[in-house]
């Protein structure tokens, strides 16, 4: 009875260290991909700072070109 308890606790542990690193590897694309988004937004952060005053527009105010 021991070593069929044994058995189920061995593998109920190896289940869960699969899946701690399956989510590790999830949170390591997630910030790698938040990181990619902060470095976009920065640069069009310094894109939109840098441009002439004349031509800034209000993209709201466009059409998109499938209408």
């Amino acid at each position: 009875m021991t070593e069929d308890r044994l058995d189920r606790i061995e593998s109920k542990l190896a289940l869960a260290e699969d899946a701690i690193d399956e989510l590790n590897m999830t949170v390591f694309r997630q910030q790698q991909l938040i990181d990619r988004l902060q470095k976009q937004i920065v640069e069009l952060h310094r894109q939109i700072a840098s441009a002439p005053p004349g031509e800034r527009r209000d993209l709201r105010e466009e059409i998109p070109p499938h209408y």
